[in-house]
């Protein structure tokens, strides 16, 4: 295991060479007929993919949080879509391992699950929702034996046609000191649909629909915790924030790795009339390409070394949510920059419906709609540095 504490070999293990080309090969028709990546999906699950980082002891691979975000990264570079879409599984995941390991023993269903193959999805963003985890417009009912019954409406539901448990919250109609009721909901409860279409401009595979809950009872088995609305130090807000934001960006760093790679490809690649001589000896070309590897060198950087303070319980204090935000800010924002760089080097052939680069250029504008987004994110920077409004 490296300094960083990325396991390259168990890595090696289960995301094969084959498996990955296999991945690569079929993203482009997944994205052509926006059909789900049921294939991939399956072949992860055979590899051991989906349990990656439950601990040995329940039955998974146990791989640190490290060891995942480079996996993730590296499944990206090869299929973005693929690597989001199974990206929220392993959040619920990465969120079950550090409160089982604060000692709140509830989340470990989610641990023993996993490892028996249930397949999670995170049931948490609401439309007009802007306060994310800290407030829900979903109503919470809590019934005499204890199940509770939810009815409102969830988007960016990934993984809509296979999830097995929805990890879904929602505010207790009866009040209360801690109204906000978090649970999850099995696939075989009723009252719960799908809503709409997902016919997106990017990221098309993930099939990350809307999902309606009309009185849809989650177990008092599996109700895990309750908190008061607004922002509040309890470590689930912590484990949920911290998973979230350091995987999604590790999904956007491996984009815009392979977003480098194709630049680099096309450079070699493409001749300049005026010089008889390939593009990777013309100076603003070199330069561009050069621009880019920095970005990705410093987001390379920022994301280890978060990750590192992440599973090892490093003592940021008030400093935890501006570093996160930051981190998913950066990243979404260097794919992109990463990926025009690329585009302008291609030339017109990038800009085909067709290509890679032009898929990925789709993929990553998704970036702009997770959490924290751009104004929350500064928001949340801003109130650190200055305190919150007044």
């Amino acid at each position: 295991m490296t300094a960083d504490r990325i396991d390259r070999a168990a890595m090696d293990a289960v995301l094969t060479t084959p498996l990955l080309e296999r991945i690569r090969d079929r993203a482009p028709g997944y994205d052509e007929a926006n059909a789900f990546c049921h294939e991939d999906l399956a072949e992860l699950a055979e590899a051991g993919y989906l349990r990656a980082h439950v601990p040995q002891d329940d039955g998974g691979l146990g791989w640190n949080l490290p060891t995942l975000s480079a996996a993730q990264r590296l499944l990206a570079s090869y299929a973005p879509a693929t690597a989001l879409a199974v990206n929220m599984h392993h959040v619920w995941v990465a969120t079950a391992v550090q409160m089982v390991a604060g000692g709140h023993e509830t989340f470990g269903q989610v641990l023993r699950e996993a490892a028996a193959g249930e397949i999670f999805a995170f049931g948490i963003s609401e439309p007009g929702n802007d306060a994310v985890l800290f407030d829900s417009t979903t109503e919470a009912t809590v019934r005499q034996d204890g199940s509770v019954s939810y009815t409102g409406i969830k988007i960016f539901t990934t993984l809509t046609p296979v999830w097995t448990r929805l990890g879904i919250f929602g505010k207790d109609v009866a009040g209360g000191e801690q109204p906000l009721v978090f649970g999850f909901l099995p696939r075989e409860a009723s009252g719960w649909s799908t809503l709409g279409e997902w016919d997106v401009l990017g990221m098309r595979a993930t099939h990350s629909y809307a999902t309606q809950l009309q009185d849809a009872v989650v177990p008092a088995e599996r109700v895990v915790r309750r908190l008061p609305t607004g922002p509040n130090p309890d470590p689930l807000i912590f484990s949920i924030f911290s998973s979230f934001l350091s995987l999604i960006a590790s999904v956007y760093t491996g984009v815009g790795d392979r977003a480098l790679q194709l630049g680099v490809e096309d450079a070699a690649r493409r001749t300049a009339l005026t010089t008889g001589t390939s593009m990777d000896q013309d100076a603003d070309v070199r330069y561009r390409l050069a621009e880019a590897k920095m970005d990705q060198l410093a987001l390379d950087a920022h994301l280890r070394g978060l990750l590192v303070d992440i599973d090892a319980g490093a003592a940021h204090g008030s400093e935890w949510f501006p570093r996160l935000v930051t981190l998913r800010t950066q990243a979404t924002r260097t794919a992109r920059r990463v990926l025009e760089a690329a585009l302008h080097i291609g030339g017109g052939s990038g800009y085909a419906r067709g290509s890679e680069l032009s898929r990925l250029y789709r993929d990553a504008l998704a970036g702009l709609h997770h959490p924290s987004k751009d104004d929350s994110a500064h928001r949340t920077v801003a109130n650190a540095l200055l305190g919150p409004l007044q």
